[in-house]
């Protein structure tokens, strides 16, 4: 695709408007998104004189490009599809719940075996959501926890962790979607963002509090707590005919532990190899001389994110195959059946990570809408100090409102790194961390969200009984990710190492004395109601 762009001021913003308001009112995301590149194409094609009916051919031309420029993210998440599959149906999930069961004396060690799982299934949220869910709950049946909190943990070690993980499908995504001209590579802004991250990182410390000093639990999740400490742990109106997510998968009943385990470990070990190998960890002489620290920075700074997590699940996949195939816990049959499974299971993300794609196209190469908030910004003599905070309500309204992280990644992304290499580029990573933190906080929080739809699947909670109780949680660390990212604009100009520092240590303590004092405020109001 060839076209230059034009500028069409306020109609610029007509293309992200149109996704998010018909995501608002038809809860469909694509249809949404696909819409909004249509809108796009058409004004372009009347502001630069061509024909209506060439939105046609160039919204065709605009997704192609995106496909071709992309194809090895593609790829990776197709191939990432495939081995979570596989490993589900080998049993290595199944396995780590028998042998957790064993080993499990009670509420407390129950809750933190489930974040530990969550955080080692880091590579997919799907993936992570169900089964995690699936395998725990007997567990955290047995030590009366309710499905609820079962579900929020669950919720809470799916998006937040694959957001901070450089080797999952949430890392591609985001690489994806970062703008070749922004003076560094997708997978180095990436890796940076992760200390500041605030969203994710805050969710993560609460859930271990929560799990270690389950008595800390408030708001509506106490009462789902309370009940389920009387002998009702089910969801008040989870019906018992809904299914089973990996029951219907026939899993295999000859899963061993390492059969989770040991797939999982060489998909980070061969995609961090792959991505130094693509770096010139080996090859650049410009490099080799560096200490080994800044050496790995760097070659993971410039290498080729793609290809390189593309070789990685392509060799994990092929270890499955010897793992499991010759020790018969899988047919060689059912092993390539799962494999075009996990391919379909990708379809939906796929489809909206190209249209996501699309529409950032629009606006940056169609439209100039990234130049024109920039503009706006640059002439509103806003204090730039503010843009972090701005940045993160931003998107946690449009993430919440579309129920898709994804979705607005594609179309904050690009305009983030515009408007701050135009007003302020020392807030740029700053700036980054804050949209993916709040992206994050719509796909944990809103009811149309994928991830809560599949935590309360997996752990059978009924969806509105796990947003009602998730919900006070989510916005809790919001509102200090909030105050952080205020803190952390003001203190940008002293250097992003010191920023991140005094940020975090400000964040962690405020939401310390929040989970301190939040039982005991509810514990009261309730008394006075």
């Amino acid at each position: 695709m060839d076209f230059e762009a034009v500028s069409v001021g306020i109609l610029s913003l007509v293309p992200p408007l149109v996704a998010i308001v018909l995501a608002l009112i038809t809860k469909e995301v694509i249809f949404s998104l696909l819409l909004g590149v249509a809108s796009g194409t058409a004004i372009f094609c009347i502001a630069s004189g061509r024909s209506i009916l060439d939105m046609f051919s160039v919204t065709t031309d605009l997704m192609i490009s995106r496909v071709s420029d992309n194809g090895d993210m593609l790829i990776f998440l197709a191939i990432l599809g495939a081995l979570v599959m596989v490993i589900t149906k080998a049993g290595g999930s199944r396995a780590y719940g028998l042998w957790a069961a064993k080993r499990l004396k009670g509420e407390r060690s129950s809750g933190i075996a489930t974040v530990v799982l969550g955080l080692i299934l880091f590579i997919d949220d799907y993936f992570n959501c169900l089964a995690v869910g699936t395998v725990m709950r007997p567990i955290t049946d047995t030590h009366k926890m309710s499905r609820e909190k079962l579900a929020y943990l669950v919720d809470s070690t799916s998006a937040p962790i694959c957001i901070i993980a450089p080797v999952s499908s949430w890392a591609a995504a985001v690489v994806s979607y970062f703008p070749a001209q922004a003076g560094m590579s997708g997978m180095q802004a990436f890796i940076s963002s992760i200390p500041m991250n605030l969203y994710a990182l805050l969710t993560l410390y609460m859930i271990f509090w929560l799990s270690i000093r389950p008595q800390d639990d408030y708001g509506p999740m106490q009462k789902a707590q309370a009940r389920a400490k009387a002998g009702k742990v089910e969801s008040s109106s989870w019906s018992t005919g809904s299914t089973d997510e990996l029951a219907n998968l026939n899993v295999s009943e000859r899963g061993l532990v390492m059969d989770l385990v040991i797939p999982v470990s060489l998909l980070i070990v061969f995609s961090i190899a792959a991505m130094l190998l693509y770096g010139g960890f080996w090859s650049n002489g410009d490099i080799v001389d560096l200490p080994l620290g800044t050496r790995i920075f760097v070659a993971l700074g410039d290498t080729e994110a793609g290809p390189a997590l593309a070789l990685g699940g392509f060799i994990s996949l092929i270890a499955a195959f010897v793992m499991y195939v010759p020790r018969k816990i899988i047919s060689y049959k059912e092993f390539f059946a799962s494999v075009t499974d996990g391919v379909k299971s990708m379809v939906p993300a796929l489809m909206v990570l190209t249209l996501a794609w699309s529409i950032a196209g629009v606006c940056r190469d169609l439209l100039s809408t990234d130049a024109f908030v920039a503009g706006l910004v640059e002439q509103s003599n806003l204090p730039v100090i503010f843009i972090p905070v701005i940045m993160f309500v931003v998107a946690c309204f449009l993430s919440f409102s579309i129920g898709t992280s994804w979705g607005t990644f594609g179309i904050l992304i690009p305009i983030t790194i515009e408007v701050t290499n135009v007003v302020a580029p020392w807030l740029t990573i700053t700036a980054l961390s804050a949209v993916l933190a709040g992206s994050v906080f719509g796909n944990h929080c809103s009811p149309i969200g994928d991830t809560s739809i599949l935590s309360s699947t997996g752990a059978q909670c009924n969806l509105i009984d796990h947003i009602a109780t998730q919900m006070p949680y989510g916005v809790t660390v919001a509102t200090v990710s909030i105050i952080g990212y205020v803190i952390a604009g003001i203190t940008a100009p002293r250097g992003y190492a010191v920023s991140v520092g005094i940020t975090l240590s400000v964040s962690v303590t405020l939401l310390t004395v929040v989970l301190l004092t939040a039982p005991k405020f509810f514990n009261k109001a309730g008394r006075h109601a």
